[in-house]
């Protein structure tokens, strides 16, 4: 499926602690690998794939913090546009668990009001190992209201339907709205209006934006 035929174009941004396997969830949905000993970067690390949703091609443009969160530089710039945001933690770190919350708050100060979120435990075939039972993340996601997975980066467990359920959930939210396209030091994905609003272009750009990944799409559907 080519990117350059797609019908949305939608941002996803991918949060959580370090070391919780954000980067390897990205790229074993967007180039199926996994990587045993990932290097940490300063930036913002992107990768884009596209599904099909009832006839429609949407790309997701999948945006990772690549080690801000360490020192906590994750910018309102780097939550602009996104209509989609995946909170991982590591099921064998209850820390990480806890932080989630920490997330989640940052999202609702600096994303808009109306991101769809999705809690992932990360690292599942780590069973004996495990800090955080699968009923005390299912209870946290359904009093935050927000959809929950628990993946495997390792083993790919769950990881496509996680991302296809978050892309499915936007589509279903904003798929039938018209769409104005926001440009940010020259990229461009699609945000929703409501009918009849004047598109304006948002000019604040993402902080030190780096990639090893295919390019978004220029233009629009």
């Amino acid at each position: 499926m080519r990117e350059e035929e797609n019908d949305y174009l939608f941002k996803i941004v991918i949060i959580g602690d370090s070391a919780v396997g954000k980067s390897n969830l990205l790229n074993r949905f967007t180039r199926n690998e996994f990587t045993e000993k990932t290097k940490a970067t300063i930036g913002v690390d992107f990768g884009t794939k596209s599904i099909e949703i009832e006839g429609k091609v949407i790309t997701a443009q999948c945006w990772d913090t690549a080690g801000q969160e360490r020192f906590r530089a994750v910018t309102s710039g780097y939550y602009r546009g996104a209509l989609g945001a995946m909170i991982v933690y590591d099921i064998t770190s209850k820390i990480s668990f806890k932080n989630v919350t920490r997330w989640l708050n940052e999202l609702r100060e600096m994303a808009e009001p109306d991101i769809l979120v999705m809690m992932v435990g990360n690292k599942s075939d780590l069973e004996s190992s495990r800090e955080v039972s699968t009923r005390e993340a299912q209870s946290f996601a359904e009093a935050n209201k927000i959809s929950f997975l628990e993946t495997s980066a390792l083993n790919s467990t769950n990881v496509n339907l996680s991302f296809e359920k978050l892309l499915t959930d936007i589509y279903n939210q904003f798929g039938q709205k018209k769409a104005q396209v926001v440009m940010d030091d020259g990229q461009e994905w699609l945000k929703p209006t409501q009918s009849g609003q004047k598109i304006t272009p948002l000019n604040e750009a993402p902080v030190n934006v780096t990639s090893t990944h295919q390019e978004p799409k220029k233009g629009c559907c």
